[in-house]
């Protein structure tokens, strides 16, 4: 269990199954990476390199590392934030050759280390992902609050999230990520920014978002690109196993989470009822799924369906076994379902699902599911759904 602040969350990401190798631990900032690794090792040596003295020290000499771990005697090393120094990696790679020391080595980018080819230690570490708070963490979810706030610890709890969301946008979304990419026209980039959250849970038209920014396709491209190496957002790919229907192929782009592009949008008050809820409800529930996958290590492949004539299902899970709507609505009527039918047409299901917000589950003609968001989340995470 993790105390933040007043409520206590017990963190689904674990390391059991990793015995003594070393590992990292991906995630974007503030998701709790550093509770998380002090909580299961305790009585590691921590050096954090986002402290200007440890990340100066280790600059002008790397090889420094060597000694220090040496005078510690300890087996378990915390290098926190590696994407800082990724030079350090060669001299991780010796220790853990020679001496037999475990490296637990966290970070909220892998982009530097893998773009400039540097050390990634050739398998001896195991890679962990770390996200923000799921349902299945917090007791008394308040779905409220996660609508609108996001699911950082920090936001959720805060009695002024908007003020700690303003400036983790300010100081990690722009200067973190600015200097991580190296990017020369941080006004463009801005601006980026917030067209890339108006396509939230949308296919990315590319061509729209660069004319509204000023830049080349490619550009925008690469952005996007930027922004999933630095763990800000994830594409979801298309479905693509045809049968009848012509199906698109350009993918769907999700931000980590869901207040940040409520802030991005200036997108407040997001309650059932108003039209901003449905974008926020999907964005939650794709939050829901991606962490599932992970933490479950099921690692099943999340896509969507979409065709040519605009029939689309918003979450195919694993090989078509489930298929899942989702709406905002209170009452799910036949309208609703058009778009899961056209699928079980063409596709064998186990289950087919829409999640919404009414009161009681119901299974309707077709062998539709109608699930209440809290009942599908709970069956989720007790593993009876995929």
């Amino acid at each position: 269990m993790y105390n933040f602040g007043l409520c206590m969350y017990n963190r689904l990401q674990t390391f059991a199954r990793s015995g003594e190798n070393s590992l990292f631990l991906w995630g974007a900032r503030q998701t709790g990476k550093s509770t998380l690794i002090s909580k299961f090792f305790p009585d590691a040596l921590m050096l954090d390199l986002l402290k200007s003295e440890v990340y100066q020290s280790l600059l002008l000499r790397p090889n420094s590392l060597r000694e220090i771990v040496r005078a510690s005697h300890s087996k378990t090393v915390v290098l926190d934030e590696i994407q800082k120094l990724p030079i350090l990696l060669n001299e991780v790679h010796s220790l853990i050759e020679s001496d037999k020391i475990r490296f637990i080595l966290s970070g909220s980018s892998p982009r530097k280390i893998m773009r400039n080819n540097q050390n990634l230690l050739g398998g001896r570490a195991l890679r962990y992902e770390l996200y923000p708070l799921s349902f299945a963490e917090i007791p008394d979810f308040n779905l409220n609050r996660a609508i609108n706030y996001g699911l950082l610890p920090r936001h959720y709890l805060s009695d002024d999230p908007e003020v700690l969301i303003s400036n983790y946008i300010n100081s990690y979304l722009e200067d973190e990520i600015y200097a991580e990419a190296r990017i020369r026209n941080l006004s463009v980039f801005a601006t980026f920014l917030h067209k890339a959250a108006f396509s939230n849970g949308d296919t990315v038209n590319y061509s729209n978002i660069a004319t509204d920014c000023g830049v080349s396709s490619p550009t925008v491209k690469e952005y996007f690109q930027i922004l999933e190496d630095t763990m800000i957002g994830k594409y979801i790919h298309p479905f693509q196993k045809r049968l009848k229907r012509q199906v698109i192929s350009t993918p769907k782009f999700y931000f980590f989470d869901v207040g940040i592009v409520n802030h991005l949008l200036k997108r407040k008050n997001v309650v059932f009822g108003t039209e901003l809820m449905g974008h926020a409800f999907e964005h939650l529930i794709y939050m829901e799924l991606n962490a599932h996958s992970h933490y479950t290590q099921k690692n099943y492949p999340i896509t969507f369906w979409k065709t040519k004539t605009k029939m689309e299902v918003d979450f195919i899970l694993g090989d078509h076994e489930i298929a899942i709507e989702v709406k905002s609505t209170s009452q799910v009527q036949n309208k609703h379902l058009k778009n899961l039918k056209a699928f079980k047409e063409e596709y064998h299901v186990k289950y087919a699902i829409v999640v919404c917000n009414e009161v009681f589950p119901r299974l309707v003609d077709g062998g539709i599911l109608i699930l209440p968001w809290k009942e599908f989340l709970s069956r989720l995470w007790k593993g009876e759904i995929i």
